[in-house]
């Protein structure tokens, strides 16, 4: 088998501002695993908040050896038991070699990667769009536009450095699209006694859950305020392992699951597994992304209580298509593999 690599720039068509930073593109490093004349691909983009510049994915990239391998279906199970030298991979590059592989072992059977997964039916879920932080005014716009597209789940970003600005834009979202169910997400813009003061105000104004309210690497934190709060609270920055989200199992609402910071399918699994019958229910989540990074996930929106599979729709460009989502449904194609396929650029 032969890796093959090449480096994207993803454009969004308006920056992107969240509590901690603002993004306006990133970097995608789009992999294809060759064998037998067919092809598998996977996306890794990259991510300064994860620790994965472009430099770091093109190095573990370049030094995966898949000669080793007979054939795609030997590499996969190797790499779904985590054995060298795939266990030594940063996760998101990790998801990304995975995808690739279940990729291709899909149109070498003829099979979706969700029936290689043992589910019958195709995936298909209402995913949340996203709304930044931004004024009032153009969030009401924003998901007025949203709603008559489709959309019925709005995630609204929050953690300004004044309170009122979140509250106002919350309301404004409230009017633009009464009818969407809206989750909240200050990205641990919060301490506890914020997150437990300003947690009901958001309740009055219809927000149905709120995500990692309190700063990252305090879980206790988190699991304080989901013990205390009128809303259900996922987790999100303090559940990036297996580990972590064992820890937090039946302590907080909901747990964000996101390929690139867990691992990827196998390792998301194996989180929905140990979340079973705790309490604690599955939110599928993205980094921004083209079509092909997040279509790994589409082929899982079984397992979650909330999908928030956006990423590809914030791009000025999307160099795939295959998942959907323009009318706020998700949808994996009955096509082999990922069901994927590159967008044509004309001349």
């Amino acid at each position: 088998m032969k890796l093959d690599l090449r480096v994207v720039e993803l454009h969004l068509t308006e920056p992107l501002r969240i509590s901690r930073s603002t993004m306006a593109s990133r970097d995608s490093v789009e992999l294809a695993v060759r064998h037998g004349g067919l092809s598998g691909y996977g996306e890794v983009v990259a991510s300064s908040y994860l620790g994965l510049p472009t430099e770091r994915i093109l190095r573990h990239s370049r030094a995966l050896d898949l000669v080793r391998y007979p054939d795609p279906e030997t590499a996969l199970i190797e790499l779904q038991r985590l054995e060298a030298p795939f266990k030594e991979l940063p996760p998101g590059v990790l998801a990304g070699v995975e995808a690739a592989l279940l990729d291709l072992v899909g149109k070498r059977a003829g099979a979706p990667v969700h029936q290689l997964l043992g589910l019958l039916g195709t995936p298909a879920a209402a995913t949340a769009r996203t709304i930044a932080i931004i004024d009032p005014v153009r969030a009401a716009a924003q998901a007025a536009r949203l709603a008559v597209s489709g959309f019925r789940v709005l995630k609204v970003k929050a953690g300004s450095a004044d309170p009122e600005d979140d509250l106002a834009r919350v309301r404004a979202v409230q009017i633009g699209a009464p009818e969407a169910e809206l989750l909240l997400d200050p990205n641990g813009a919060w301490t506890v006694a914020q997150s437990l003061a300003l947690i009901p105000k958001f309740a009055e104004l219809g927000v149905t859950a709120v995500e990692q309210p309190t700063a990252p690497g305090h879980p206790e934190w988190l699991a304080e305020v989901a013990e205390r709060s009128e809303l259900p609270v996922i987790a999100d920055e303090d559940a990036v392992s297996l580990e972590d989200a064992t820890r937090l199992a039946g302590r907080v609402q909901g747990i964000n699951i996101k390929l690139a910071k867990c691992g990827g399918v196998s390792a998301a699994l194996r989180i929905c597994a140990a979340l079973h019958g705790s309490g604690t229910e599955v939110m599928l989540g993205c980094l921004t992304a083209s079509s092909l990074g997040i279509a790994p996930a589409v082929h899982l929106v079984d397992r979650a209580r909330w999908v928030d599979l956006d990423g590809h729709l914030l791009l000025r460009h999307d160099p795939w298509r295959g998942i959907g989502g323009t009318d706020g449904v998700v949808r994996a194609a009955d096509r082999a593999g990922l069901g994927v396929r590159p967008v044509e650029v004309s001349a």
